[in-house]
């Protein structure tokens, strides 16, 4: 499945694929959503989804590349593993 299908009717991605549409690997995305820059739901004890009208609307802003600090979280994570 990919993220780009504009069929898709799901209100949430999972984190791999909302990093995909960043430019992330798996690692940074979830370092991006434990640090906060990917905005995250939790969906009982282990679920955890990206809110698809949530990560639109960050990619939407001007100042979006900045507050999420893609460059470093993806540099960081794919040396450290």
């Amino acid at each position: 499945m990919t993220v780009q299908d504009d069929q898709d009717k799901r209100l949430v991605y999972e984190v791999p694929e909302a990093g995909e549409l960043l430019g992330l690997g798996r690692n940074a995305a979830y370092a991006a959503a434990r640090s906060g820059a990917l905005p995250t739901i939790r969906i009982g004890k282990k679920l955890l989804r990206v809110p698809k009208a949530e990560l639109h609307k960050l990619l939407a802003s001007p100042a979006t590349s900045n507050a999420l600090g893609v460059r470093g979280l993806h540099y960081s994570d794919e040396q450290h593993g």
